[in-house]
Order: structure tokens, then C-alpha cells, then sequence
């Protein structure tokens, strides 16, 4: 049985975590970690990870990116693994991970769907054909209007995919607003779309002379991130510090 801590236990990822682990024989809900305590739970939620002296194997974090740095500290502290599902980290806090992660199990994941990251795969052997062939690069992502980031993590985490295979030679693009010119070849635009309740739409544009291509993702529940959370901390626990990702539970890698 793998003991699971949720920070960020009273969201909406947190509890459709709790939900799915209820559900999963491998693995218990030991505790929860989250600021607002106005909620039942069946297991002990302290309001601040340094409080809580539950005995977990594995955090699964769908918290905000305020409350990461705390996040990894404990971790360290503690040397338990981490599955980092938080999104719109700084820079820094990308260098806190990397850190973090020579001294402890740290899986970090834009998005927690196998289908986003099959798309991830996907999408390297397109751009290494399509943009040596002349196809424009775009990205429209879709979220509801209570997200805070954008573009979104899984956003980025598709333009970097496609970066990799053509040797970072590419920028990214947010606006257009301000300048009046052709489009620059070696550029990847990013749209954003906040509206609704939209889980999370993805669509990759390859659009060349007289044909267009279009990968699409379209997420109807947020089950499906929750499900590939509880399925990575299967994975994470007991595996020795590193950096690791979503490919690696996917691929069943071995440390």
C-alpha cells in the first residue's frame, strides 16, 4: 500500500484526487495539505505542509505556485518524493526543482494525461518533417476562466517538444499586437483562450502552401489528470532522487 499526501487537497485537482485514490487498492490518502480547511475529508489536512507529521511515500501536489518552494523543501527534509503538478513556475523556481531533485524523487509535469504526452512524442518526429518543409508553427490553447496562468504549462511543454527536434532554433510569440510585419519563419505563436468551464483544449497548427495539419487534445474531465497523477506516484515511490517525467511512468523506465 502506497501512502499518499495531497497538497492542495481542497481544489478541484486535489479532490478528484482524493477521489481517484479511493478508488485505487494500491494506494491510501494519509493526509492533505491546504490553506482553506472548509471541507470534509476522511483524512488529516493540516493548513501548512511544515505542520503535518503524517508518514507519506509519495506528495502529489496540485496546489499554486506560491506554495511550491515550501512544497520542495519538505520534501528535501523529509526525502519524500514528489509528483509536481503545479504550473506557471518562475524560472527560479524551475532551478528550486532542479535542486530539489539531486537530493530527492521529483516527477514535474506540465500535464498528467497519457494523451498529452503521447501528443509530446508525436509532435518532435512532425516538427523534425514539417518545419524543414516550410510549415508555420502555431499553438491554441483553451482553458476555463479561473485558470491564472497562460499560456498554459502543457501549452509550452508542446512548443518545447517541437523546439527539441529542430535544435531550439525557434522563439516563441504571445502578441502579435504591437508589430506590423510577416511572420518571422523561426517562430512558434502561442494563443491563449480563457472562457467557461473549458478543462483544456490543445490544438498544434503545421500550416504550410495549400495544406494544414492540426494535432488536437481535448481533455472533457479533469479524471484524466488526476487518474495520471495517483498512476505517477505509483511510480515515484521508492525511486531513488532524480528528475523525472510523465515519458518515464509511461515507459515504465527503471532507475
Amino acid at each position: 500500500m502506497i501512502r499518499i499526501m495531497i497538497h492542495g487537497c481542497n481544489g478541484r485537482m486535489g479532490q478528484m484526487v482524493s477521489k481517484m485514490a479511493a478508488d485505487d487498492a494500491d494506494v491510501e490518502v494519509v493526509a492533505g495539505v491546504d490553506i482553506s480547511g472548509q471541507m470534509e475529508n476522511p483524512y488529516p489536512v493540516f493548513a501548512e505542509i511544515g505542520k503535518c507529521d503524517a508518514a507519506a511515500d509519495v506528495v502529489i501536489d496540485f496546489a499554486s505556485v506560491a506554495a511550491a518552494d515550501g512544497l520542495l523543501a519538505y520534501c528535501v527534509q523529509k526525502k519524500i518524493p514528489c509528483v509536481l503538478c503545479t504550473t506557471g513556475l518562475s524560472e527560479e523556481q524551475i532551478r528550486r526543482v532542479e535542486e530539489a531533485s539531486k537530493q530527492v524523487a521529483v516527477l514535474k509535469s506540465a500535464n498528467m494525461s497519457l494523451g498529452i504526452n503521447l501528443l509530446l512524442k508525436l509532435l518532435k518526429e512532425a516538427a523534425g518533417v514539417l518545419a524543414d518543409a516550410g510549415f508555420d508553427m502555431e499553438i491554441v490553447e483553451k482553458h476555463h476562466n479561473r485558470k491564472l496562468d497562460a499560456p498554459s504549462g502543457t501549452a509550452l511543454a508542446l512548443a518545447d517538444s517541437m523546439n527539441d527536434a529542430l535544435d531550439h532554433a525557434y522563439t516563441y510569440v504571445y502578441d502579435r499586437s504591437g508589430r506590423r510585419e510577416s511572420r518571422p519563419a523561426k517562430e512558434i505563436g502561442i494563443s491563449a483562450v480563457r472562457g467557461g468551464t473549458i478543462v483544456g483544449d490543445h490544438d498544434v497548427i503545421f500550416a504550410g502552401t495549400d495544406e494544414v495539419i492540426t494535432f488536437s487534445h481535448r481533455a472533457y474531465s479533469r479524471e484524466v489528470f488526476a487518474k495520471g497523477a495517483v498512476q505517477a506516484a505509483k511510480y515515484l515511490a521508492g525511486k531513488p532522487a532524480g528528475l523525472y517525467t510523465m515519458h518515464d511512468v509511461i515507459e515504465g523506465r527503471q532507475a
